[in-house]
């Protein structure tokens, strides 16, 4: 008999040497425009801008006010961030914040003998996550698009919510609702505190586990990603399944924070979430955007209107410079495309082959499993 001698297999295995990252895939500082953190230099610039313009912005009492008003749209920016990544959209999302916050306030309506908060809390994020998952549904399964889903969805909720209420503002509301947004932990409101933990949440999900990378390879290129064994309709459904839910989150919180449930509450949030995200580096073709950039982007959009509050200026000037900025986001995003044709086939390549070595990651751990049961197999029998 010949013995033959197999080579050991590089790359993937537990045991293999760590690759070091060659020059060209190091970080650099001007790369971050590139990265999804393009909003960063406007935000900087923005906020030097308005802390010699006034006196009032670095006070306590204005920036307590700025983390309230921006939280509301940095949850529903990382909310939309989710579905913009696979390359579709939500123009559902300010609905949801508008029927969630009214299911909330119903259920804990106080005149009736309303629910426990938890409950009520827990009903409005259910109505969020069905809304998502028929989105996701109709759109990973029946393959319609994204635009069209969720356009009707925004109908369907907002006509819901509607008739719920009649039209009218559902209130008063206990003080324990209120207190979910109106409360502080360590002198910083709770409104702020959950913006921040969900969008580190959301950067840690999307940057640190199989699934994110399965969410960036399906924006890159669906069809590949589907060849290298990606799940692209369960990676779709959830990702809109997760973006109602935390549509639902911010909807709960606004009417927490209003104190009452408005029937109205959510119109044009929507807008605001995409304006968000693309301010902060996010490409409305997919693939490309992080949750920190989505924060950002909520910052800027939330320090024009702060800064325009502060220095006198008519909101519509504040509206038509938040369009000009989008406008602007997208030009350069174009004129990178068009400098560099290959990047978007070498950042699907990279998706691809990252969303591979995740399912060959798993692939291996399940045959080394497998291997040792039957090594310990063997050895029983010889014994």
């Amino acid at each position: 008999m010949t013995d033959v001698t197999t080579a050991p297999r590089q790359g993937r295995g537990r045991g293999a040497a760590r690759r070091e990252p060659d020059d060209s895939e190091i970080l650099r500082l001007g790369q971050l425009f590139n990265k999804g953190f393009g909003g960063i230099g406007m935000l900087l610039v923005l906020g030097f801008a308005l802390s010699l313009s006034t006196d009032v912005f670095l006070t306590g009492t204005n920036l307590d006010n700025l983390g309230r008003q921006v939280s509301i749209y940095a949850i529903l920016a990382v909310a939309q961030l989710l579905v913009i990544l696979t390359a579709g959209i939500d123009l559902s999302v300010g609905s949801v914040v508008g029927l969630s916050g009214v299911v909330a306030a119903k259920a804990v309506f106080d005149t009736t003998g309303g629910a426990h908060v938890l409950w009520a809390v827990l009903l409005a994020l259910a109505v969020g996550a069905l809304a998502g998952l028929v989105n996701g549904v109709l759109v990973a399964a029946v393959r319609l698009p994204p635009f069209i889903v969720t356009l009707g969805m925004m109908g369907i909720a907002r006509g819901a919510t509607l008739l719920l209420t009649g039209g009218r503002t559902v209130q008063p509301l206990p003080d324990g609702f209120s207190e979910l947004a109106g409360g502080t932990v360590l002198g910083i409101a709770n409104l702020t505190w959950l913006m921040l933990i969900i969008t580190v949440l959301v950067g840690v999900f999307l940057r640190r586990t199989v699934w994110g990378r399965y969410v960036y390879a399906v924006g890159s290129n669906a069809e590949s990603a589907r060849l290298t064994g990606v799940p692209v309709r369960a990676v779709q459904i959830t990702a809109y399944t997760l973006c109602g839910t935390l549509a639902a989150l911010a909807g709960l919180l606004l009417a927490s924070r209003l104190g009452n449930g408005v029937p109205t509450a959510g119109t044009g949030y929507e807008l605001q979430a995409i304006a968000a995200c693309v301010i902060g580096g996010a490409s409305l073709f997919g693939a490309r955007g992080t949750a920190l950039g989505a924060l950002v982007g909520a910052l800027v959009v939330g320090l024009l209107d702060n800064g325009g509050t502060l220095l006198g200026i008519d909101p519509f000037w504040l509206q038509i410079l938040t369009g000009v900025l989008i406008l602007a986001a997208v030009a350069a995003e174009h004129l990178r495309n068009l400098r560099g044709p290959r990047s978007r086939d070498t950042a699907a390549s990279a998706a691809a082959a990252a969303a591979a070595d995740a399912a060959g990651d798993a692939g291996d751990a399940a045959g080394g499993s497998a291997g040792d049961d039957r090594e310990a197999a063997g050895t029983g029998r010889q014994t």
